[in-house]
């Protein structure tokens, strides 16, 4: 399964590298920073009879999850009344369509129900700019992503990823909170913390002013964990300045290379840009990872 939507710092190319990391069981699964919620499906599938309790800040991201899971047939019916005006359209035609769909989304949103405007939001995130969460004062401090590709053959959305959302988040409880007090009150013995916040120097802060006091937060919250007895990862981009060392927490790096969101600008344009990640994990959580899973520090 995948995620919903594209989400420029998403995990999905990540958790092979962090499979030897990754606890094997668990009773209940904490993300305080879900965006597209990658790790999500990796725990979902690994332990379906978890407790899952996930959290963003976002609200309108939080709104789509939230009717998919309560309100999943008029969700529907509205992305299939856009997917049927979009489709039949050329890609001159679609680029202006949406625009005027992302200014009603603007401006004239009040009409809709919580699902129409949840499934406009979505569907305007599946035609729009790859992986890029953009609020502009021309779109009332909402959705402003422009117009993406326009490729579309014969559908936008893909109904079975839709029912699989639908289904796992049934037993998913859905916060839309600071990450702290969801960190606090949730991580305990037996339960996975995975903390994925706004990286360090980056392009995609998703419109967060998300400095090095919030990202100290994140790792007190870390060291919560540890106290709790919680298996936590933190992952975060290395930006070279010795920030995440010395946290006397178990630490690993990995090289990446960027397509969306953080690309280097050049003469010619943009291309993938080479970096590296971090990812930090409490001392307890060698308890949870099989012998000779992963290597100890």
């Amino acid at each position: 399964m995948k995620p919903l939507f594209m989400w420029a710092g998403g995990k999905n190319k990540m958790l092979k590298k962090y499979a030897p990391h990754l606890p094997q069981r668990f009773d209940k699964y904490v993300e305080p920073f879900f965006g597209g919620g990658a790790m999500f499906i990796w725990a979902r599938n690994k332990n379906p009879e978890a407790e899952f309790v996930i959290n963003d800040n976002n609200e309108s991201i939080v709104s789509i999850y939230r009717e998919i899971k309560n309100n999943l047939v008029p969700f529907k019916v509205r992305l299939d009344e856009l997917e049927g005006q979009y489709l039949p359209l050329d890609k001159p035609e679609r680029k202006v369509w949406f625009y005027e769909l992302r200014h009603e989304h603007a401006y004239d949103y009040e009409k809709w129900s919580k699902a129409e405007e949840a499934a406009t939001l979505y569907f305007l995130m599946k035609t729009a700019f790859n992986g890029i969460w953009q609020i502009n004062k021309n779109t009332d401090g909402r959705f402003g992503t422009p117009f993406g590709l326009g490729k579309q053959k014969d559908k936008v959305y893909d109904r079975d990823v839709l029912k699989w959302w639908h289904d796992a988040l049934q037993n998913t409880t859905i916060l839309c909170d600071d990450f702290e007090p969801v960190v606090r009150a949730h991580a305990s013995k037996g339960s996975f913390v995975f903390m994925d916040p706004p990286y360090r120097d980056s392009f995609t802060q998703y419109n967060t002013d998300f400095n090095d006091e919030e990202q100290e937060r994140v790792i007190d919250c870390l060291f919560h964990c540890e106290d709790a007895m919680a298996t936590a990862l933190l992952s975060n981009r290395d930006a070279g300045d010795g920030f995440f060392e010395n946290r006397w927490v178990n630490i690993e790096y990995f090289d990446v290379t960027y397509t969306a969101g953080r690309r280097k600008k050049t003469e010619d344009g943009f291309e993938a840009k080479a970096a590296r990640e971090v990812l930090l994990m409490t001392k307890y959580w060698k308890h949870f990872v099989p012998e000779g899973g992963a290597n100890e520090n």
